[in-house]
């Protein structure tokens, strides 16, 4: 164990950027909206990359798209004005090589400074130009022609930008902050076995490398996030998230919930009312959630399926088991659309059996309203669908002992935790279920809900058929248009879903209402629909519910289908503008179809010409079904934060870690995490605090 040190330590967590020499409170605004606000913050504001200015290369050897420093002499300067503003600087060197800098900004004070004979030292990318190399916009300083060039003893870094800061401003500032870093032990949370065989520096030397890289750093290593600074700080981030998340499931577990023991006969009547036999998965996961249940401690567990495996029945045979113990169970939905769906179903497999089932969502006003909030209090109401209208303060529930919240990702944590607390009697808190069929990649659910227990209903009923897929250029618009047309005289219906509601200017788009009456001259002899979001709640069912029964053939809507809307006949999809989606949502949308027993298509309509990730993006749909492995591509294309819907989950931004690229460190982080949270509680809230710090609200939920 190493000797601390006496010397007086500084609490970075106490310490306001306002600490550092030349930080007032407007500069200290500033940071502010950059979300750096305490001295540590600007420890944690990492570089995005470095420039290399630790040695002058020949002009004679510059390499295209390779930045470099340059010492060279001017030797003729050009202004020009045919299209805009240019000014072309010609330099040499002693290599003999000629090199130009082009300027396409410039003021007469820059213009003067340029003078041939004038010595000059540039920092830049070289490129191919008419004449040669060029470099566009490169920094640079001028030199005294008796003075040695200053070369640099390390790497610069360049930093994620704050408004109205300058990048040198900020360099500085955190330069300062740096010098306030504590001695090595008295900055050190992971415990030394751990460094050790995992060969991690100190956090103090991690950081001082990470942010002024020797001039024999492996750049390469850098830039793909590999170093082992950055590996120390990642696994130190995902450590803390790791230990916050595992801290609200902890403290959630503290309470009591009231043991879930029926009989069975209320579920298992409905399931001889189901005109389907559960599969396999559904009757494993169905048991791990009755298991459960049946604790006098909270169940926290994540229903994974994808689209159509069959997780509101799994849902609804659970509520069968609550009801039977004589209580309650709520289900909250993001839409009212995918609640009206719920309702609609639990109404079917539960009223039959004398079970009263209530609605309660945004539209339910007046005397309708006050009626279900009586029977919700009263606990006539069994079961309770909704959407958020089921947390507001006037509903109460008179013995709820399971919620359950469909979409997990579409609500944040504190939405989740304001359900459980309908529940709360006492010490004693409902049940949570909680459901999503966005597919969540192993490694992303680690790390996002380890709070939750994880189930995953990986098999797909029989009887649903493969959707088969296709990509088309909007250039071949005719030909998908007789495609709908000879679908429907089959008896089929469809889908075509757009990105926006009405044009725009911005977003080059088919607007669903424009394309509803294009197709409406288009197909004259077909009964179409118009679905978005902008309606009005009622219009939205009416438009759905015509839909469903058949007397629409093509339904026009925005991405408002993507989830909870279930329409056996309809076997083709359109998505128009399919470039601009991304690869969970298209697999959603692509779920409407293929719920039947009919051969199902889903056309993909893009726009040429396709970047490189929408041309992968669009080749792993027409390859795949498989959600999964579809969430997993997602994964790796857009990251965590567009996959799960950053701000929504409540899952915190990583500020160094990247789970994609350091998906090998989780076992190591989930070990030290549990030994932590075991052996030493008070080291893991300062490893939260450090990281996490107030994004760690949930924890005494």
């Amino acid at each position: 164990m190493p000797k601390r040190s006496n010397a007086p330590t500084v609490d970075p967590l106490s310490q306001a950027v306002t600490a550092l020499p030349g930080v007032g409170p407007v500069v200290a605004g500033k940071l502010a909206a950059r979300g750096l606000l305490s001295v540590q913050d600007l420890w944690l504001h990492l570089p995005l990359r470095y420039e290399d200015r630790t040695r002058v290369t020949p002009i004679a050897n510059l390499v295209p798209s390779q930045p470099a420093q340059v010492e060279a002499r001017v030797e003729a300067v050009e202004r020009s004005f045919r299209y805009r503003p240019l000014l072309r600087v010609v330099v040499s060197d002693d290599s003999r090589g000629t090199l130009v800098l082009r300027f396409f900004h410039f003021g007469k004070a820059q213009l003067a400074q340029f003078v041939p004979g004038r010595r000059i030292l540039c920092y830049g990318e070289a490129r191919p130009g008419q004449h040669g190399l060029e470099m566009v916009h490169p920094s640079y300083r001028l030199l005294a022609d008796d003075a040695d060039a200053v070369i640099r003893d390390r790497l610069d870094p360049v930093y994620p930008a704050v408004e109205g800061l300058g990048p040198q401003s900020l360099s500085r500032l955190i330069g300062e902050a740096l010098r306030l870093l504590p001695p090595a032990e008295a900055l050190e949370l992971l415990p030394a076995d751990l460094r050790a065989r995992l060969q991690l520096p100190t956090l103090r030397d991690a950081l001082l490398t990470a942010h002024r890289p020797p001039p024999d750093a492996d750049l390469a290593q850098f830039a793909l996030g590999v170093h082992p600074a950055q590996r120390r700080l990642a696994l130190e981030e995902l450590l803390a998230h790791h230990l916050s998340l595992r801290r609200q499931r902890i403290a959630l577990r503290a309470h009591g919930a009231m043991p879930v023991r029926p009989p069975g006969k209320l579920a298992a009547a409905l399931g001889k009312r189901l005109k389907f036999k559960l599969t396999g998965a559904q009757q494993r996961v169905l048991e791990e959630v009755a298991r459960d249940m049946s604790r006098p401690e909270p169940m926290l567990r994540l229903v994974q399926g994808d689209v159509g495996s069959g997780k509101t029945v799994v849902a609804a045979l659970a509520a069968a088991n609550a009801v039977e113990a004589g209580r309650q169970v709520a289900l909250m939905a993001p839409t009212e659309l995918l609640a009206e769906q719920h309702l609609a179903n639990f109404r079917a497999w539960l009223e039959p059996l004398g079970v009263q089932v209530a609605w309660l969502a945004g539209k339910v006003t007046g005397k309708a309203r006050t009626a279900a909030l009586a029977e919700i209090a009263s606990g006539r109401a069994q079961v309770v669908v909704g959407t958020h209208a089921l947390m507001q303060d006037k509903v109460v529930f008179s013995s709820l002992a399971l919620a359950i919240v469909d979409e997990q990702h579409r609500f944040g944590v504190h939405q989740r935790l304001a359900l459980r607390d309908k529940g709360l009697d006492g010490s004693q808190v409902p049940h949570q279920l909680v459901m999503t069929a966005t597919p969540i990649p192993r490694t992303l659910a680690m790390s996002a809900y380890a709070d939750l227990d994880v189930s995953v209903i990986d098999e797909m009923p029989p009887g649903r058929t493969p959707v088969t897929t296709v990509a088309v250029s909007g250039e071949r618009r005719g030909e998908v248009v007789e495609r709908i047309r000879a679908a429907c005289a089959e008896g089929r219906q469809a889908y075509w879903v757009c990105t926006l509601i009405e044009e725009s200017e911005e977003v080059e788009g088919q607007a669903a209402q424009s394309t509803f009456e294009q197709l409406g001259q288009l197909l004259p002899e077909l009964r179409l629909g118009l679905l978005h979001g902008r309606m009005k709640p009622a219009e939205k069912q009416a438009v759905m519910a015509r839909f469903k029964a058949g007397e629409l053939q093509l339904l026009v809507a925005t991405t408002v289908i993507e989830v909870g809307v279930d329409v056996p006949n309809a076997s083709l999809m359109i998505i128009e503008n399919a470039e601009r989606l991304g690869l969970a949502q298209l697999h959603q949308l692509r779920g409407r179809v293929g719920r039947g027993a009919a051969a199902s298509s889903c056309v993909l309509m893009y726009k040429p010409p396709l970047s490189a990730m929408a041309r992968e993006r669009l080749e792993v749909m027409r390859a795949s079904t498989d959600g999964f492995l579809i969430a997993e591509k997602d994964l790796e294309l857009r990251g965590p934060g567009e996959l799960l819907g950053t701000r929504q989950t409540g899952l915190a931004s990583f500020r160094v870690a990247d789970l994609v690229r350091d998906a090998g460190l989780l076992p190591t982080v989930h070990e030290v995490a549990e030994t932590l949270l075991a052996e030493q509680p008070a080291l893991a809230d300062r490893l939260v605090r450090r990281w996490v710090g107030g994004a760690a609200r949930f924890a005494g939920a």
